[in-house]
């Protein structure tokens, strides 16, 4: 990633699908001589919240991976260990929105696998690195990563800003994935509910 062009990084950035909604993200830009730490050691940097956060989700993954191959009589028990699970889920979430900065605030216009855009008052320029927080409700988490500025174009009174994301662990892009096709299938939910209301009215 950090060997590739401003244009390999746009084309990079534009393979990913991307949905347009609004999260909220913290951004902490770094200074222009900052070094970002290697990619195998990400998570020795992330704050402690998302570190046990993830360790949660892996472990809630792997208990209830072995009873998808029993029999019926397992179902109960598959409940129970999900209704563990959704309450763990929504300790987390409360502790992880603990971490939200509200100087650091902004909210996304799109998001996907491969980055952010948000708007901002203000030009960034090409470039800058930041940390960031991404704050997940839908799915009870939030994704700590670093990101770079690869586009800023002014949309009227306002700029729409690129972030590509140049460290993020493997498990935290395909969280973010998953949450952008399922949030893609709510909307078309949405719309062709609201196109047979009115044939249902009448």
């Amino acid at each position: 990633m950090d060997s590739l062009t401003l244009e390999q990084k746009q084309a990079q950035f534009a393979e990913y699908f991307m949905i347009h909604h609004s999260l909220r993200i913290n951004i902490a830009l770094l200074p222009k001589d900052a070094s970002l730490p290697p990619e195998d050691q990400l998570a020795d940097h992330m704050p402690y919240a998302f570190r046990m956060a993830s360790e949660l989700a892996t472990i809630d993954a792997q208990a209830l991976r072995p009873l998808r191959n029993l029999s019926d009589h397992a179902s109960d028990l598959a409940d129970y260990l999900n209704h563990q699970a959704r309450k763990i889920d929504l300790m987390m979430s409360y502790i992880l929105q603990q971490q939200d900065d509200p100087s650091q605030r902004f909210e996304t216009i799109q998001f996907g696998g491969g980055g952010v855009v948000i708007r901002h008052s203000e030009p960034m320029q090409i470039g800058l690195q930041a940390e960031l927080k991404l704050f997940l409700p839908e799915e009870s988490a939030a994704i700590y990563c670093f990101g770079e500025v690869i586009a800023c174009q002014q949309e009227s009174d306002d700029y729409h800003i690129a972030f590509i994301f140049n460290r993020i662990r493997e498990q935290d892009q395909e969280l973010l994935v998953r949450a952008s096709l399922h949030l893609q299938t709510m909307q078309l939910r949405k719309r062709a509910q609201h196109r047979q209301s009115p044939d249902a009215s009448g």
